[in-house]
């Protein structure tokens, strides 16, 4: 298998295509092929134009009709193109036809994605569900791979980078047992990841979520101080980090950043990606951050929540927070968003805007109703009476013999913990609650 190579080495030349099923099209269609831009751009293309069509039904052999495809074939002669990246999904029958026709390379959406998490992807994990993602990606089309290798090396797609040429050179069977051994690695650490996300339970965790580019990490470095990657490009994070927040109050709680959404994330890549994204699932409370300067910014909500239903986190707690409101130069559609959402919490994780709030928002939804228990509790028991100091409010504390009598002011999650924390140590007959 040849080493991985930049794609920023090749910057081949690209034609983006699209076909708009409605008639004329509206702005989403036009700022899906803005998205599209901005993702070829990422994996290292040199965009020299665009071509549409609009089509009541794609054509079930090359997508675009006849005649459009014999008009993309000579623009891409006469402007030298490498490659022609098409917005849509293309079946494997559609893309052989296509690069028969056009005598260049071509791929579709998924396959674009795909290959952008492969360069970003920098652990094992990341790497291991890249590669699953793509083989399950490439299994239905390893006969026409054949042909797509022989026509270019090297480039953006996923002949070039993570599995390679010697695995898409495989057959079916060898594939599919490479896709199960890679499941089984997957599975291993994705129970490795339950068992640390559960070691951690008695903290209060926030898990923060949203479209690629949304301005998550840079929240995260404003409200952890952590040194993490910031940057201006999609999916720059791949791989889970957790960071301590701590309030002004001195309370702390776990903070991490995920990878981000985006509109028809690949399905095999939500699948592969379940380990990364437990955090997600056993999160207290998501923070579902939204770059309102965009303009399909409800779009992309949708977007994060289509994922969030196939994660079965839809009926976690959820606060939205509109970031960027710094760059929101449309008051108009500003206000609209605010009218929709009365909820969201505003602010500019560049700037600081907005941090105070947030903060307190989190804080009154960690502590939520407040319960007043009443606790024996060992002096031995040490683990228990520091995690009443921070957590909790101490309405009383008196030392009978060897142990404290406690009245104490808890939120309902840290209620829950504190008398599973007793109980345990009841059980082994060393405490008891009343």
């Amino acid at each position: 298998m040849k080493a991985f190579k930049s794609l920023t080495v090749y910057s081949e030349k690209a034609i983006l295509a699209g076909i708009f099923t409605e008639k004329p099209h509206d702005d989403d269609d036009l700022l899906a092929m803005e998205e599209l831009q901005r993702l070829a751009e990422t994996a290292g293309a040199r965009i020299l134009t665009s071509i549409v069509q609009n089509r009541h039904r794609p054509d079930s052999a090359t997508l675009f009709g006849k005649g459009k495809v014999e008009e993309l074939n000579a623009l891409a002669q006469s402007i030298d193109a490498d490659v022609v990246i098409f917005n849509n999904d293309l079946t494997p029958a559609q893309v052989r036809n296509l690069e028969e026709a056009l005598k260049l390379k071509v791929i579709d959406r998924s396959e674009l994605i795909l290959d952008i998490f492969a360069t970003h992807a920098q652990t094992r994990q990341a790497k291991l569900q890249v590669e699953l993602a793509q083989l399950e990606y490439t299994l239905p089309r390893l006969k026409h791979l054949w042909t797509h290798l022989s026509k270019i090396e090297g480039g953006i797609g996923i002949g070039q980078r993570g599995p390679g040429e010697k695995q898409l050179e495989m057959d079916r069977r060898i594939a599919r047992d490479k896709i199960s051994k890679l499941k089984n690695e997957i599975n291993e650490l994705q129970a490795h990841k339950v068992r640390e996300v559960t070691a951690r339970a008695e903290n209060y965790t926030v898990s923060l979520i949203g479209y690629t580019n949304a301005g998550k990490s840079t929240l995260m470095k404003r409200l952890t101080g952590a040194d993490v990657l910031v940057q201006d490009k999609l999916f720059s994070t791949l791989d889970t980090k957790t960071h301590t927040w701590q309030f002004s109050s001195g309370q702390k709680v776990l903070l991490s950043d995920t990878v981000g959404f985006i509109r028809n994330l690949p399905h095999n890549l939500v699948a592969s990606f379940h380990a990364t994204l437990e955090e997600v699932s056993q999160a207290d409370i998501l923070l579902h951050v939204i770059d309102v300067s965009a303009q399909n910014a409800e779009m992309q909500i949708d977007s994060v929540n289509a994922v969030l239903k196939e994660l079965k986190c839809l009926d976690k707690n959820i606060l939205l927070v509109f970031n960027k409101i710094d760059l929101a130069d449309d008051d108009l559609h500003l206000s609209m968003l605010r009218n929709k959402y009365p909820e969201a919490i505003s602010i500019s994780a560049l700037s600081g805007t907005g941090m105070d709030i947030l903060e307190k928002t989190v804080n009154s939804h960690m502590h939520g109703k407040q319960n007043e228990i009443e606790l024996i509790v060992p002096v031995q028991n040490g683990k228990l009476l520091a995690y009443l100091s921070e957590k909790g409010r101490i309405l009383s504390k008196e030392l009978k013999k060897t142990k404290f009598h406690i009245r104490v002011m808890l939120g309902n999650r840290d209620a829950v913990i504190v008398k599973r924390m007793n109980n345990e140590r009841s059980s082994e007959g060393r405490g008891t609650a009343e």
